[in-house]
């Protein structure tokens, strides 16, 4: 009879161990070329961010009004869905500014950045989605500007109005975000995920180690070419700054 009672109580509790730990495995290889730790995959993520705001913006899927509010903006392409059953996601990408004290000059040289921990992919149905926040208010850059930074909780997020029926209006949100998978563009409010500074890809693009806020706030350093598509894109598609 004991044995009996191992067999039905132990077994399954044995399965769901071994499931959870493959569970984690596979979230751990699906990670891994995300966030690969070299200068060319640092240079493709600064043109895949470029390529992803040119067609979100020429597309019409992020409102010209919203756009022209941002004091900065990031673009995360190719955020991965981590393993099974599972909402997480990591991802990297970039981040610029408006220079100038009140955020009314031409745009900073990238900042690169990480995303993870937010139950994001899953939402459009993808394995891979590409995003783009609107930070429009000077809390919400000075949040994002620190080390780490949980949306939700650091600085209030909101699904980007007009990406939805449900994200209709403007709320006075710190940041809004928006999402492209498998050619769906959508507003998703991110919460719960956890942006900071990449600082060993911004070390490798600049050639020496600098915080974020000296990229994008403090003109230190000049935009690299692999920047230059993304820079030269929001001089050009959002010159002026809406107050």
């Amino acid at each position: 009879m004991i044995k009996t009672r191992l067999r039905n109580t132990g077994f399954p509790l044995v399965r769901a161990g071994l499931s959870f730990l493959l569970t984690g495995l596979l979230a751990v290889l699906f990670l891994l070329p995300a966030f690969g730790a070299d200068e060319k995959k640092d240079e493709e993520t600064l043109k895949n961010a470029a390529t992803v705001l040119l067609d979100m913006v020429n597309g019409g899927n992020i409102p010209s009004n919203i756009l022209a509010q941002a004091d900065c903006i990031i673009v995360l392409p190719n955020v991965k869905k981590v393993g099974v059953g599972i909402g997480g996601s990591g991802g990297r990408g970039a981040m610029s500014c408006r220079t100038g004290d009140k955020f009314n000059g031409k745009w900073s040289a990238p900042a690169m950045y990480s995303i993870g921990g937010a139950s994001v992919g899953i939402q459009l149905g993808a394995t891979s989605t590409d995003f783009v926040l609107l930070v429009t208010t000077e809390k919400g850059v000075n949040a994002v500007l620190a080390d780490k930074t949980k949306l939700g909780s650091d600085a209030t997020a909101a699904a980007g109005p007009g990406a939805t029926a449900q994200a209709s209006s403007v709320g006075g949100a710190d940041v809004y975000t928006y999402a492209r998978a498998k050619g769906l563009f959508a507003g998703v409010s991110l919460e719960g995920a956890t942006l900071h500074p990449d600082k060993d890809a911004n070390e490798r693009i600049y050639g020496k180690q600098i915080p974020a806020s000296d990229i994008v706030r403090g003109n230190a350093v000049k935009t690299p070419g692999a920047g230059q598509p993304l820079v030269s894109l929001l001089d050009s598609k959002i010159p002026t700054h809406a107050n």
